[in-house]
This record gives C-alpha cells, sequence and structure tokens, in this order.
C-alpha cells in the first residue's frame, strides 16, 4: 500500500473506538498518594514511563508484532501472545491490554480483510501492542513510523489522563506533548537495539502502582 500515511493516522488515532480513554495504567494510583500532583511532576511520570518501562514492554511487542507478520509467522506471533500475558503482572493491566488489542481486532478486520489477521484474531488473546505492530505491517505503514506513531499515541494518552486526574488545563497538557515530540523518534530507534533478553524489563513501582489500583477506594479508570 503506497499511500500509508492516512491509514497510519488512522492505526494511531488516541480517539480511535477501542475504550483506551478508560485505562490510566496505573497513573490513578499515583494521583491519589499525591505524587503526581502538578504539571512538572505529570511530565516526569509521562517520560519515565515511556522510557524505562514502555520501551521494554508494549514498545517492544508492537515491533515484535510488526516484525512477525512480516515474517507471516503466526506460530511466532502467538508465542508473542503469551509471553506478553506473562510478563503482565498486574491483572488490570493484562486485562486492559487484551481488551483492547481485541477491541482493535473486531475494528479493523472488517475494514481490511487480510487473511493473515483473520487466523490470527481466531487464536488470540489479543493484546493492543501486537495488534498495533500486525496491522501497521499489514497496512503497509513503514516499521519506523509505526514505532514512532505508537510512542505518540501512548504519549498522548497518558497526557489525556493526567489533564482529567490531576488535573491540569488543556494548554498544560499540550506543553508536555510537545517536549516530548522530539524524543519519539530516538524512542523507536532504541526499541528496535533491545536485546530479546530484556524484553518485560520490569519497573517495579509502576507494577505496584497498577496492582494498588486494583484496592482504590474510588476509581476513574478501569486500570
Amino acid at each position: 500500500m503506497q499511500n500509508w500515511l492516512p491509514y497510519l493516522l488512522h492505526l494511531s488515532d488516541p480517539a480511535l473506538p477501542v475504550g483506551a480513554y478508560s485505562h490510566s495504567n496505573g497513573l490513578e494510583t499515583y494521583v491519589q498518594q499525591g505524587i503526581v500532583h502538578d504539571a512538572t511532576s505529570a511530565g516526569t511520570y509521562i517520560r519515565n514511563m515511556l522510557e524505562y518501562n514502555f520501551i521494554y514492554n508494549d514498545g517492544f511487542f508492537a515491533w515484535q508484532g510488526y516484525m512477525a507478520a512480516a515474517a507471516g509467522d503466526l506460530s511466532l506471533l502467538l508465542e508473542l501472545d503469551e509471553e506478553c500475558t506473562a510478563l503482565k503482572s498486574s491483572m488490570e493491566m493484562r486485562q486492559a491490554s487484551q481488551k483492547l488489542g481485541l477491541r482493535l481486532l473486531k475494528l479493523m478486520m472488517p475494514l481490511t480483510k487480510h487473511a493473515f489477521a483473520k487466523e490470527y484474531a481466531s487464536q488470540t488473546t489479543g493484546h493492543y501492542c501486537l495488534v498495533f505492530g500486525v496491522y501497521a505491517y499489514l497496512l503497509g505503514i513503514p516499521l519506523e513510523e509505526a514505532m514512532v506513531a505508537f510512542y505518540y499515541n501512548a504519549a498522548t494518552g497518558m497526557v489525556t489522563n493526567c489533564v482529567k486526574l490531576v488535573p491540569l488545563g488543556q494548554q498544560q497538557g499540550q506543553e508536555i506533548l510537545y517536549s516530548l515530540l522530539p524524543l519519539l523518534s530516538s524512542w523507536a530507534a532504541k526499541t528496535q537495539l533491545i536485546p530479546r533478553e530484556l524484553a518485560g524489563r520490569c519497573s517495579p513501582a509502576f507494577d505496584i502502582s497498577c496492582m494498588q489500583h486494583e484496592k482504590l477506594y474510588s476509581r476513574l479508570y478501569m486500570s
């Protein structure tokens, strides 16, 4: 597919109706604990999450999903799916990843009608990062651009959650997002250099915040 840019914009649109708006990925815990409480701490949270956690987890698996689809290797993709499930220690994060992935599959399958995606959907638990990578390849999107968009999508979601939860003004949120834009390409490039044995490298504080979220007294988000 030569004219891939519109398809990339569609796939990475934060407003795509897969339910991402209902998940904070543990941020709600940090806000209730007073750790994330203003624009500075929100910006630090988002950057640290992307650079030290996301890149070794969802970022890594989005890349691997793309490469497995490029090789037409369904068995490898299903193995990656099992590995991704095992590495998500928080129940809420594990379920959120699967729910978003399955919704993305259900949304995209009638639009694209790729046989590989149909076969994958019939056997997978559907982690979002893997599904994103698969469809990025099937839509003819170059790997580098797909990965930059994947990080942009994640950053945008985190900024939106901070605006709602801290709360922040929309201008503050956009200032945080704008400060992250120069970093997206470097994170995309770094992802593709991560040694295989570092997949799922743990950032305990983030995982603990997700587990604590399961027992918060009041919650606006599902995770």
